[in-house]
């Protein structure tokens, strides 16, 4: 007759597994923000960040003016379209996606938009 203790084992054994799982794929976010002024047209960026914070200081720091407005991700990749009336932004799970989500977003503004910047952090 087979035992109980083995199934007691295993049931505990998946109970841990997926008590881990999410702390482990947690610890490996990957943050990055893009800032940009529309004033100046500066722009500044930070990729691998382990927090949404960390990534946005780093990329508004390195913009360097007070006007930055800043898009962050996670685990993704981001970009800033603009053109001559407006810009907009975007992001998506890779590079290609980012881009045409900006350029997207800053065709509701302006005419002929086009990439400015795009950053990956933990994608590509």
């Amino acid at each position: 007759m087979p035992s109980i203790k083995p199934l007691s084992m295993l049931a505990f054994a998946a109970g841990l597994v997926a008590a881990v799982l999410p702390a482990i794929a947690h610890a490996s976010d990957s943050f990055g923000a893009i800032a940009y002024s529309r004033e100046t047209g500066s722009l500044g960026w930070s990729y691998d960040h382990p927090s949404r914070r960390a990534a946005e200081r780093t990329a508004m720091n390195n913009c360097g003016e007070s006007d930055c407005e800043v898009l962050w991700f996670k685990n993704a990749c981001g970009a800033i379209a603009a053109g001559p009336d407006g810009w907009g932004s975007g992001w998506g799970n890779n590079r290609r996606r980012a881009e045409r989500e900006a350029v997207n977003s800053c065709a509701s503004y302006s005419d002929d938009c086009s990439v400015i910047r795009w950053q990956c952090s933990g994608a590509r």
